[in-house]
């Protein structure tokens, strides 16, 4: 049993929430109860928050990519240091890696990630024995950790638009369609023992995949999410338009008809025209604005999607930094900047923006991982994040303290399925994890 002074359930804050777990699912949800002996006392409970696009092998990189390089540095100069660091990563340390990232995303809130996995050869390019090699690292990193895993195989294959052959630095990542195939095969027999476990496809990009690849691709599991980088840099859409006449976004709503299955990682440069379509399109933008800042992409018109009614998520991408509140508090401070004014992602006047974040976040996540909202309900699985705050703390300023005024910390302790992960704001298994962490890291970097 759980108790809380304030929870956050479908129809608004409630006080003296007595929860009743059994078998990982919530078994009822009894507002202005008492808290009875041995139950376990938090101040604030919410539902987790999905991390829906993580590349969790960049981990290993974060911080070690910031000094200036001899011209203009942009995302195309930190993808060659990234591709200069692949040589000598095993299984191991991916299982390694993935393991230490989805302890932080634990420990910041969120209780589901969707694993955008391409990395999935040996280093010089031949496959491993078993296909899905990697992807079973990426699942046993989520069983060791308890995070709950939508997997989401990434079809690569060219090196830009028109199908150009793959670089040397893209070895690692690259298959036809009969060998993503045997891949996507494994990836589903590696999520299979993971409890709630999901999977999707992956298209990279329109750079990395040919129309005809695109669609076959995105066929495979019908009713299930697929995701595709798109118009995350203005080369990228210069190039699309030099090869097709039309931008990214353009282009797939022309031809590859996204729907509500779908996700649009980043569709940071977008046309007014665009914007609206693909937000009827009922797609999810997939925001990542951390690493959107970190790589000097742009800023995502953020207005111009909400007043269309489009739904958005938010990933870690490079996972350069690692905190659900932090993607929040950066998303908002993006458009502040770039349109100088406050409050701008609340949905009224008088709307707290810790509110909208957190609920925009939580429902366009979930749709895009194709998983229900995490809600605070009977018969919802028990993923459960507890806020620091005081006891008498229980209307949306909760949620505004924790995403603008608590750094990157707040988070007391979680829960996925029942299970407690995340005590006093640290992981169970940080300690074990973080040591085989270091010695992957040690070595990488030896």
């Amino acid at each position: 049993m759980l108790h809380a002074s304030a929870a956050l359930l479908p129809d608004g804050w409630a006080r003296d929430v007595l929860l009743a777990i059994e078998a990982g699912r919530i078994a009822a949800v009894t507002p202005g109860s008492a808290a009875p002996a041995g139950a376990e006392r938090h101040a604030i409970l919410v539902p987790g928050l999905p991390n829906l696009h993580s590349h969790a092998f960049q981990r290993a990189i974060a911080g070690r990519t910031e000094r200036r390089g001899p011209g203009e540095d942009s995302f195309w100069s930190w993808r060659d240091v990234m591709y200069r660091s692949l040589g000598l990563i095993t299984p191991e340390d991916v299982e390694a890696i993935a393991a230490m990232a989805y302890v932080e995303m634990l420990e910041s809130g969120f209780t589901r990630v969707g694993e955008f996995h391409y990395l999935h050869h040996t280093p010089d390019g031949r496959p491993y024995d078993e296909p899905a090699e990697m992807a079973q690292r990426i699942a046993a990193a989520a069983a060791r950790t308890g995070l709950r895993l939508t997997l989401l195989p990434v079809f690569y294959a060219h090196a830009g638009f028109g199908g150009l052959p793959p670089t040397e630095g893209q070895r690692r990542f690259v298959n036809g369609l009969d060998g993503f195939a045997r891949l996507l095969e494994g990836s589903a027999r590696a999520i299979a023992p993971l409890e709630g476990a999901g999977l999707g496809v992956a298209p990279h990009s329109l750079r990395a995949v040919t129309p005809e690849e695109l669609a076959h691709v995105a066929a495979l599991l019908p009713g299930r999410p697929v995701h595709i980088h798109a118009a995350e840099q203005l080369r990228e859409v210069e190039d699309c338009l030099a090869w097709s006449g039309a931008r990214p976004v353009q282009w797939l709503l022309d031809h590859a008809g996204p729907d509500a299955h779908w996700c649009l990682v980043h569709a940071t440069h977008m046309q007014p025209e665009e914007t609206s379509r693909l937000a009827r399109s009922g797609a999810v933008a997939g925001l990542c604005p951390v690493t959107e800042a970190n790589l000097g992409d742009g800023i995502f018109d953020a207005g111009g999607w909400m007043a269309t009614g489009g739904a958005w998520g938010l990933g870690t991408d490079s996972n350069v930094s690692i905190a659900a509140n932090g993607e929040m508090r950066m998303l908002e401070y993006s458009q502040r900047l770039g349109r100088q004014g406050r409050n701008l992602m609340a949905a009224s006047p008088g709307a707290s923006t810790g509110r909208a974040l957190f609920d925009a976040a939580r429902a366009g996540g979930a749709r895009a991982l194709g998983e229900p909202t995490p809600e605070l309900r009977p018969g919802a699985p028990a993923d459960l994040v507890a806020l620091r705050g005081a006891p008498d703390a229980g209307k949306d300023e909760a949620l505004d303290r924790w995403i603008f005024a608590e750094a990157d910390r707040g988070v007391e302790a979680v829960w996925c399925g029942g299970r407690a992960l995340v005590r006093e704001g640290r992981h169970v298994a940080r300690e074990a994890v973080a040591a085989r962490y270091g010695t992957s890291l040690r070595r990488l970097l030896g």
